[in-house]
């Protein structure tokens, strides 16, 4: 009440809080002449020195249960097992015992070139099959060539011209010394770019060895 009886105090604040009450609609949020906080998305940054990382894909999980009981034998990469050029497959990979193996014509289908497969067999050894015996220098492997017209369902182990193992006391050539294996089972585990075919065992497990959806 006492503030009434003041008229002229009360007058000369008045532009004061004009201007404070335009100040503060000017900078309401919302308005039309407040800033505006544009949405910043951030793209991918790729290193400059990044490897690019192979053309190749994990089997998709229809492709996980296509698995194959085969018979089973070795070659090496010798004119009198082969060609007059066996050093190159009939895909036109080079003949690398580490990662090479062939099927019969009548697979072609099924495991094309570039298919991935892990060779794998649970029954006991027999005198004519020691599967066992180099089971370390199978596992996995890419199909690379085939075989001649007259063997069906059938997979042929790329293995070490020069190598030997142990059988009863003797040693001889890994080929040799597998045999012919039965109830052979080839399970498909992907698929691989030719180009992108690593050297050694040892990278192609590392690749391959947990099957799950494609990648691509």
């Amino acid at each position: 009440m006492a503030l009434l009886g003041r008229p002229s105090g009360r007058l000369s604040f008045m532009p004061v809080i004009a201007v404070v009450a335009l100040m503060g609609f000017l900078f309401l949020p919302g308005s039309a002449d407040a800033p505006a906080h544009a949405e910043t998305i951030s793209a991918p940054v790729v290193a400059s020195g990044e490897a690019e990382e192979p053309s190749k894909r994990l089997a998709t999980s229809e492709e996980v249960a296509q698995t194959y009981t085969v018979s089973m034998t070795a070659y090496n990469a010798v004119p009198a097992q082969t060609d007059a050029n066996p050093f190159v497959t009939a895909s036109g990979l080079t003949s690398n015992p580490e990662v090479v193996v062939a099927r019969s014509r009548d697979m072609a289908a099924e495991l094309p070139f570039g298919t991935v497969i892990l060779l794998e067999r649970s029954t006991k050894d027999t005198p004519s099959c020691r599967f066992s015996e180099v089971e370390h220098l199978i596992g996995y492997r890419v199909v690379a060539d085939t075989m001649h017209q007259r063997w069906t369902h059938k997979i042929d182990v790329l293995l070490p011209t020069h190598d030997t193992v142990a059988v009863n006391g003797r040693d001889v050539n890994p080929a040799i010394a597998l045999g012919i294996c039965g109830q052979v089972t080839a399970t498909v585990v992907g698929r691989l770019d030719l180009k992108d075919v690593p050297e050694t065992q040892a990278e192609l497990a590392a690749m391959f060895s947990a099957p799950s959806l494609a990648l691509k």
